[in-house]
């Protein structure tokens, strides 16, 4: 028996996002978003879901499940694999975006509904904090007398959780452990079987899906550890270059005009020099070149002019 790897964008909404996920998607979101006084999601509604003609052949690096709770707050859910360049910026323009879309022309602010926008990395975004999910409202920065809980911010970073299958106590603890190893487990484990994270584990079953989904999971899968491989190897030889050439260049300038001030120009003209380098190795190597961009942050037109 073979499952999904859960982690990848496309096999997290077939799992949280089909039209038979609705259970699932409740029992998920009831685990991991604190609500206030203990309330539960009770009913919600899938918006857009999953199906293979919609998603055949994108190229971005992230699909998300969306959804309607009875109470009318709106979730965004999302599984981001590769750690880009203004990610974080990417998560609360897609939250104030989709918060602000909802007043039409003549409504009040006052028909605002909240919403939740509940990331899932499969990398370490806060690397001082330790639990595995951090949660951000607008607060008063000295009193932390709360302002809005219109937008929150939710993060659940994969990296961090180390429990084993003996080590899962709660609902929250089992999902999580499901996202993360699913692809690589050959059974169900028995501290997961149960409902509905037994129903996850039969929709991510490879079993089930057809030959044309299978071939579409898979090239997605491929694409995006690619993405990925080539991202780490490229940071590390670019990083390594431009930290040197910046290095030896800051140095040269400090001894003329200071050592603080050619510190600082050499660290970001290094910083500069990484970038293009990690860019050139990605364009060797005929990656596409929006996701390029997407990942240094550089524009279409800056990569362009680098030359191999």
């Amino acid at each position: 028996m073979r499952f999904l790897d859960v982690r990848t964008d496309y096999a997290f909404k077939k799992v949280f996002g089909s039209e038979e996920s609705k259970e699932i998607l409740i029992s998920f979101l009831n685990a991991v978003i604190d609500f206030e006084g203990g309330a539960k999601i009770e009913d919600l509604t899938i918006a857009d879901p999953y199906q293979i003609p919609l998603i055949k052949g994108m190229k971005d690096t992230y699909v998300d499940v969306k959804a309607s709770l009875s109470d009318n707050r709106r979730v965004i859910i999302e599984m981001q694999v590769l750690n880009v360049e203004g990610f974080e910026k990417r998560v609360l323009y897609n939250a104030a975006k989709a918060y602000s879309m909802q007043l039409h022309k003549a409504e009040v602010f006052a028909g605002l509904e909240p919403i939740i926008a509940l990331t899932v990395t499969d990398f370490v975004m806060f690397e001082d904090i330790k639990p595995v999910i951090t949660y951000f409202r607008l607060l008063e920065k000295e009193t932390l007398i709360k302002y809005s809980d219109d937008i929150e911010l939710i993060f659940i970073e994969l990296p961090k959780f180390a429990k084993t299958e003996d080590q899962l106590k709660t609902v929250t603890d089992k999902w999580i452990y499901f996202i993360k190893n699913a692809g690589s487990l050959e059974y169900v484990p028995e501290a997961l079987d149960e409902t509905p994270i037994d129903r996850a584990f039969q929709i991510a079953n490879t079993a089930g899906l057809s030959e044309e989904e299978l071939e579409i999971q898979h090239k997605r899968r491929d694409f995006i550890w690619l993405q990925k491989g080539s991202l780490e190897k490229a940071k590390k030889d670019g990083w390594r270059q431009g930290k040197a050439e910046g290095k030896a260049e800051g140095k040269a300038e400090g001894k003329a005009e200071g050592k603080a001030e050619g510190k600082a120009e050499g660290k970001a003209e290094g910083k500069a020099e990484g970038k293009a380098e990690v860019a050139r190795i990605m364009k060797n190597r005929n990656i596409d070149i929006q996701v390029i961009a997407d990942l240094t942050g550089l524009t279409i037109q800056e990569i362009r002019n680098i030359t191999a």
